[in-house]
């Protein structure tokens, strides 16, 4: 399985032609993303809304807003279960250091021995046995 990280999704809604040639390429039961990448995105979704200063601006945040909850009802979405929550747990133990966020990502690529598609390999290669992938690069 591999697991798109927030990355490569956002790659992946702009139109990226290397990411959407390897997205194409996969079956697409054996492509993920996790609920954080949901949480990180509609975080970021919600935040433009507020921030908006102008009806245009307001009017764009919330199409964004409803492509991307659009987006997240087509793809597989792994949640943050007990199993990840162990993983992470035990990441946290061993004081890998990295964002919050990827190191529940990372528990959650390892709970399901998937490869975690990211061009981030500064930050996860620090995870033992996480398995990296770029589809960014040819």
């Amino acid at each position: 399985m591999w697991i798109l990280d927030t990355d490569h999704v956002s790659l992946y809604q702009g139109g990226h032609p290397l990411v959407i040639q390897r997205i194409d390429a996969v079956v697409p039961e054996e492509i993920a993303v996790t609920v954080v990448t949901f949480e990180e995105q509609m975080y970021g979704r919600l935040n433009r809304i507020r921030q908006a200063k102008s009806p245009d601006q307001l009017i764009l945040a919330y199409a964004k807003l409803r492509a991307t909850w659009d987006y997240f009802q087509t793809v597989n979405l792994l949640d943050f279960d007990r199993e990840a929550y162990d993983c992470y747990a035990d990441l946290i133990r061993q004081r890998i250091r990295i964002g919050t966020q990827d190191l529940r990502i990372a528990a959650i690529a390892l709970s399901r021995n998937a490869i975690l598609v990211t061009r981030n390999r500064r930050d996860f290669a620090r995870v033992p046995d996480l398995r990296l992938d770029d589809w960014t690069i040819a």
